[in-house]
């Protein structure tokens, strides 16, 4: 295949780069991305100098650039991850997750739509669903109860997508994933904010109790069940992506603590965010059925891996939280 990845300089997009590129399930990717404060080609070394692998930069709300790029590249599929994805930075500031995660998927739909690209994959997220009593877990069809401004952006654009097979009969498909982890995740998010912190004996910020639970997926897992989806998977259909390892912050935030063997009283307990859901749940049957996908990497060994990746990779976690990431660190929790 050849494929239009787009924001594959971020956390998930640069692992099925990585991927697609490692494996020989691409004969070529044009990486889209317009590097925002989460893009780093650093997470892209590994795949920089091979023929295969193309970077354009550039905005996925200029449609004048993604028409252009579409016509030239003719895809046999776009695979779509660029998107402001962070909870409270759209807290802080809401407009950035609307103008991107859907202006852009609507700009990238037009130029799917009108250069006929023959699969549409949208990458999407289980926080669609919002909070959801125990033992309940959301199946496809269950209702979108969005508690953010950046879940609710997700569930708009995720229904703008498959109004595009509907009514134009785009070959689209939707993916939501659970909480992803692993290698190169910027740390503003749970796992490498907890580590990043932890190595340099800082406090560890968690929110409210630290009992809200998330389903954990390595971040590999998922980009595996991406591929599934894009091979296996039908058009106008959505598939949910679960890691089937559900657990409270607070236990993930200790087990951290006791991997980088440091004391428990670096726990500090902040104000909880306005509209944190208490608990995400996710079934994957359908995928599963359908695909015969399924995570390979259990949590302990996901984290051992990731400590070990963030243990040998101190220069990049030196760079990634100097300027831009200290500012925000100190108007989300500064005040709490």
């Amino acid at each position: 295949m050849k494929l239009l990845v787009t924001g594959g300089a971020g956390f998930i997009g640069s692992a099925f780069v990585r991927m697609a590129i490692a494996g020989s399930r691409a004969a070529q990717v044009v990486n889209l991305d317009q590097l925002t404060y989460a893009g780093n080609l650093e997470n892209l070394v590994p795949v920089a100098g091979d023929s295969r692998y193309r970077f354009v930069r550039g905005d996925i709300c200029d449609a004048r650039l993604v028409d252009a790029l579409v016509a030239d590249v003719r895809p046999d599929a776009i695979v779509h991850f660029a998107a402001e994805s962070h909870v409270d930075r759209s807290i802080l500031s809401p407009a950035p997750v609307f103008e991107t995660n859907l202006r852009g998927t609507f700009t990238l739909l037009e130029a799917a739509r009108g250069n006929r690209v023959p699969r549409f994959l949208h990458v999407s997220t289980d926080e669609v669903y919002g909070s959801i009593e125990a033992p309940a877990e959301a199946d496809e069809d269950y209702p979108l109860r969005p508690s953010s401004p950046y879940s609710a952006s997700k569930a708009g654009s995720d229904l703008l997508a498959l109004s595009y097979f509907v009514t134009y009969r785009l070959p689209v498909t939707v993916t939501r994933a659970s909480n992803n982890y692993g290698p190169y995740q910027f740390p503003e998010k749970l796992i490498p904010l907890m580590l990043t912190n932890a190595f340099d004996g800082l406090p560890l910020p968690v929110y409210g109790d630290g009992m809200q639970i998330r389903d954990w997926l390595f971040v590999d897992d998922h980009c595996r069940a991406i591929f599934a989806a894009l091979e296996k998977g039908r058009p106008g259909e959505i598939y949910n992506i679960g890691g089937n390892c559900s657990l409270p912050n607070l236990e993930v935030v200790r087990r951290i603590l006791a991997a980088t063997h440091r004391p428990d009283d670096l726990v500090r307990y902040v104000t909880d965010r306005p509209g944190h859901d208490r608990r995400y749940a996710l079934s994957g049957e359908k995928l599963a059925r359908e695909t015969g996908w399924s995570p390979e990497v259990s949590f302990d060994e996901g984290l051992a891996r990731t400590i070990q990746w963030y243990r040998s990779n101190a220069d990049w976690i030196r760079r990634v939280k100097s300027g831009e990431y200290q500012t925000y660190y100190e108007l989300n929790y500064g005040n709490r």
